[in-house]
């Protein structure tokens, strides 16, 4: 009779530094966030340009004196490698109704941007040149100041040139836990 020795269960393995990778996005999805879209217009992607877009859950204030702000962007996406380039970018700051715009944004192995895009109603920004959602709670038009290599993200902040207040409707879209969340 041949015997065989059962396989252990998979054990996450601890970074040097004693935090595996599983504890700490599990601790992570416990910080509820805002949720927004950034976006840019590339104007070297065929004739007229395209439009790029993703959504953001690591974004916040970074001083009032001057107006900044910062985006944590996966290193080698679309976003990051765009905006390496074009220092002109967008955000909006989704509203509590517009979950399925993060969603759209947040698929892995998505369509094309265009196609996204669609059928959103969104503005153009005047100052940036991005595209910007219409009923977000806010809209920000943004330059890059500085980009920052933190581990497996670059943490772009970008000084905030034009600010819009569309909508006070509704309440903000958050992340809490893996999922798209509304206060109250």
């Amino acid at each position: 009779m041949l015997q065989t020795t059962p396989t252990p269960a998979p054990v996450a393995i601890p970074h040097a530094e004693g935090v595996s990778n599983e504890e700490f996005r599990a601790a992570m999805s416990r910080l509820a966030a805002g949720v927004v879209l950034v976006t840019a217009h590339d104007p070297d992607d065929g004739p007229h340009g395209a439009d790029a877009g993703m959504t953001a859950t690591a974004f916040m204030s970074v001083s009032l004196d001057p107006p900044l702000v910062l985006v944590s962007l996966r290193n080698g996406s679309r976003m990051d490698d765009l905006l390496a380039e074009q220092p002109l970018w967008g955000v909006s700051v989704l509203s509590e109704s517009q979950r399925h715009i993060a969603g759209r944004f947040s698929m892995k192995g998505r369509v094309s941007d265009r196609l996204l895009f669609e059928d959103i109603p969104y503005t153009r920004g005047e100052v940036s040149g991005a595209l910007l959602v219409r009923g977000a709670l806010a809209t920000l038009e943004c330059r890059t100041e500085q980009r920052m290599e933190a581990g497996d993200h670059t943490l772009v902040i970008g000084r905030v040139l034009n600010v819009d207040l569309p909508s006070g409707d509704g309440g903000p879209l958050t992340y809490f836990q893996g999922r798209y969340r509304q206060l109250g």
